[in-house]
């Protein structure tokens, strides 16, 4: 892909709304993307991988509040490494303890459709004996 892209172009390579993308600039999750002569913005290629960790962050739950506060620490630049590592390892223990509940809710409902098929299972020999 070119490296000068439209808010248009942008959106449909992300699936985010042009919207969407306007709020992440004014929120600061986006830094200030370029303008071309006519105000129009320009977003460089290298923003398309920015987006797309965001919306990985996002699809695992990170609270907006929490990924304002990792890009603020992304543009201090590395005297910040700490500091997000400390923040992304936080929110991977979040995302581990609810893949554990999804993982024990899971085998619950495991064992009860199992549980309705064998009974499921006896009952229809005991109405249609053989």
């Amino acid at each position: 892909m070119k490296g000068d892209l439209s808010i248009r172009e942008v959106a449909q390579a992300t699936g985010l709304s042009a919207h969407t993308l306007r709020y992440y600039e004014r929120i600061g999750l986006l830094s200030p993307v370029g303008r071309d002569a006519g105000g129009r913005r320009r977003f460089a290629a290298r923003d398309l991988d920015w987006i797309a960790f965001l919306q990985r962050l996002r699809s695992m739950g990170m609270p907006i509040r929490e990924m304002c506060e990792y890009a603020a620490l992304r543009r201090d630049g590395d005297s910040t490494l700490a500091a997000r590592r400390i923040l992304l390892q936080k929110h991977f223990d979040r995302v581990r303890q609810e893949i554990a509940l999804l993982e024990e809710s899971a085998n619950v409902l495991e064992a009860k459709i199992k549980l309705y098929g064998e009974m499921e299972e006896a009952a229809s020999h005991f109405c249609h004996p053989e």
